[in-house]
């Protein structure tokens, strides 16, 4: 009979490493999805769009936190979708709820984004 050898935790530096790689993965994986390709290039367009009217430091760090955590919610519900599927491939409602509500986190996050420029650029036409 043989046992399980426990697994070490990592700490300091080599924690930070293997963190950093786990986060690496996370990204190349997201990026094999055409939604998170397509909030990427989207992000890229709003940033030269808030440049180009100019906007203030705070309204720019608001913008820049609001394209992060609808990154990271992208990701999230990708890690949903891939969780569901592995470990229920048959169609089942409760799979059908996860992903529903996955994806409406990132809408929400779409909607504030959204909501954020459109104030920016009102503010920039109509002063």
């Amino acid at each position: 009979m043989t046992t399980a050898r426990k697994k070490t935790k990592l700490t300091g530096f080599a924690h930070f490493a293997a963190a950093a790689g786990y986060s690496a993965g996370g990204f190349v994986r997201a990026w094999k999805e055409a939604a998170f390709r397509q909030e990427i290039v989207a992000g890229a367009v709003l940033a030269a769009i808030y440049a180009a009217v100019g906007v203030d430091a705070n309204t720019g760090l608001a913008a820049s936190i609001l394209f992060l955590l609808l990154l990271a919610f992208e990701a999230l519900n990708t890690a949903i979708e891939d969780i569901v599927d592995r470990i229920s491939p048959e169609e089942s409602l409760t799979a059908k709820h996860a992903k529903d509500l996955g994806s409406f986190a990132v809408f929400c996050l779409l909607l504030a984004n959204g909501a954020l420029f459109i104030r920016i650029v009102g503010q920039a036409a109509f002063g």
